[in-house]
């Protein structure tokens, strides 16, 4: 991290990994050439032709039709790639096109290993599509290296993390995990699910993965207006097989959304750290309070996994999740009288967000793989904003008195 921003951030990213070396440079430049436009076009055009002129039958200059690939969509893969320390990045049409486009690598009778506390669509699709097509799924707590070599299986092909995991925010060691997966089969494809982190936070592949996804919907793009999956990989095999399927399935995203995307990536860093700064924020003040019962956050030294935390990742995201004393009623009635922060799914926007895992994110989860994970009626889970400081603590606190009343 540059100097300037150690002393603003104070002691904040004491002890994490250092900041990865002209992010902010490469976000902003990297596929972003005015070279490439006959105008000189500082800001990519944004290119909304599904077809393109060809010099004869089968020679085109780079492009043909917009499904197979698309200028706008070039410079966000390019930029992104970059970010990832990483040769290739594809985009989708969402995190979940993206997880079905990579699941399509394998064929009947394959088996997956996943982290058992996921994205409740990652465990849908697994459970109730995946299944269907006589693909095998294993749950397992990779926090545990033990639990997760115990679930690798002679037809085990693909193996799913998710870290920080949503939205129990559990930190899965991905080297550790990666180095195990690897030793065991060279042929597992190790994907992490970088959605929590964004690549300023953390990159897998450094780290061993084979695979780094997101759900662009949330930091990447920063601005709660696009639905987008992004894939990035180093391995050529692997990302010629996924550029195929992407063009023969077809989930790719609009050249609008795109740029969008790409612009949102100009900031990433800038809101990242501001997005760690009013969570711990946050997180330290609910921490603090009596009619709060538990605080999950990997930035506070009572996170089980606080120091792989800082051994791994170069900061935290705006995820916390907490237990409100009480039962069900204490939770919703604090969620309902919540008045900066939007009662809604999704997260990563410059604005705070607060949700109901059991009844929002995660209903489609079993109830019983709920109780087991955590996933109670009084977990609630924040997606910190970049609004002041004080005025994210003032709601939660006037919230917390509607839910739990001074008694005088």
């Amino acid at each position: 991290m540059a100097q300037s921003n150690k002393h603003e951030a104070g002691d904040l990213f004491a002890g994490f990994r250092t900041a990865f070396k002209s992010f902010a440079t490469d976000a902003i430049h990297i596929g972003q050439e005015p070279e490439q436009w006959s105008s000189m076009a500082v800001v990519p055009p944004i290119s909304l032709s599904t077809t393109f002129k060809q010099h004869s039958p089968g020679n085109h200059a780079g492009f043909e039709y917009s499904r197979s690939g698309n200028p706008t969509r070039n410079c966000l893969e390019k930029a992104v790639a970059a970010l990832d320390g990483a040769k290739h990045c594809l985009a989708f049409a969402s995190g979940l096109a993206a997880t079905a486009t990579i699941t399509h690598m394998l064929k009947k009778g394959d088996g997956i290993v996943c982290m058992d506390d996921v994205y409740g669509g990652t465990n849908r699709y697994f459970q109730r599509v995946a299944a269907g097509f006589g693909l095998e799924t294993t749950f397992a707590d990779c926090t545990k290296p033990e639990l997760l070599k115990a679930a690798l299986k002679p037809n085990t092909k693909l193996v799913w993390i998710e870290t920080p995991t949503n939205p129990m925010m559990k930190v899965v060691d991905i080297k550790a995990c990666s180095d195990l997966v690897h030793e065991h089969s060279k042929d597992i494809v190790v994907v992490v699910d970088n959605t929590f982190m964004s690549s300023y936070f953390q990159r897998p592949l450094a780290l061993g993965a084979d695979i780094c996804m997101y759900s662009a919907t949330k930091y990447m793009n920063g601005h709660s207006d696009v639905v987008m999956g992004l894939v990035s990989l180093n391995n050529d095999d692997l990302n010629e097989r996924l550029r195929f399927l992407q063009n023969a399935i077809g989930g790719v995203p609009s050249p609008f959304d795109c740029y969008l995307c790409n612009r949102g990536l100009k900031t990433l860093h800038l809101r990242m750290e501001q997005h760690f700064k009013n969570a711990m924020a946050a997180a330290k003040f609910l921490e603090a309070d009596p009619r709060v019962e538990r605080v999950i956050f990997p930035g506070l030294p009572s996170h089980p996994q606080y120091d792989l935390m800082k051994k791994q990742c170069t900061g935290c995201p705006g995820m916390i999740t907490f237990y409100i004393k009480g039962k069900l009623e204490h939770a919703t009635t604090f969620l309902s009288n919540l008045k900066m922060f939007a009662v809604a799914e999704s997260l990563g926007g410059y604005e705070s967000l607060a949700e109901h895992p059991a009844i929002m994110t995660h209903a489609s989860v079993p109830e019983k793989e709920r109780a087991v994970l955590g996933i109670s009626d009084t977990l609630i889970r924040l997606s910190v904003g970049l609004e002041d400081a004080a005025d994210i603590i003032e709601d939660l606190d006037q919230a917390l008195n509607v839910a739990h009343p001074k008694k005088n």
